[in-house]
């Protein structure tokens, strides 16, 4: 079975982001600090994302593994909020949340500043909330 190519190493903030974007480090800072405060966890870099938990999976097909609960990667373009396993219940959280576009497990936002902030805070605990109902989520 293939290797993960995702995978966690110990993560200093500051020089985590100094590989972000120029434009994009503010906005990196403050969901550095809204992730943190929302799952009670550290930021663990996952291969360039900012990843908070991990849970341990195994599939019916056998293939296992670990990965991070949350996270982002504020990318060039946009940035990525990661919401595990998806977000196919939060419909009511979405509509609130603003100018946003969904990917399988996660939501695209072109800039923090056009989403609402409370309902990326509910967000990120409902996705917490539906993943622990199918895998213990660790610290890290």
């Amino acid at each position: 079975m293939a290797e993960a190519k995702t995978k966690a190493a110990s993560m200093d903030a500051a020089e985590w982001l100094a590989t972000v974007a120029p434009e994009r480090q503010q906005e990196a800072r403050q969901l550095l600090a809204l992730f943190a405060e929302e799952t009670g966890f550290a930021p663990q870099n996952w291969s360039g994302m900012a990843g908070f938990g991990r849970y341990d999976y195994t599939y019916d097909s056998g293939h296992s593994g670990s990965a991070f609960a949350t996270g982002f990667a504020p990318r060039k373009a946009e940035l990525v909020v990661y919401i595990q396993p998806g977000h196919e219940d939060f419909g009511a959280i979405l509509a609130d949340l603003g100018k946003h576009r969904l990917g399988k497990s996660c939501v695209y936002i072109k800039r923090l500043d056009q989403v609402n902030q409370d309902a990326l805070r509910r967000l990120i605990r409902a996705g917490l909330a539906d993943l622990g109902k199918r895998w213990v989520i660790h610290p890290a």
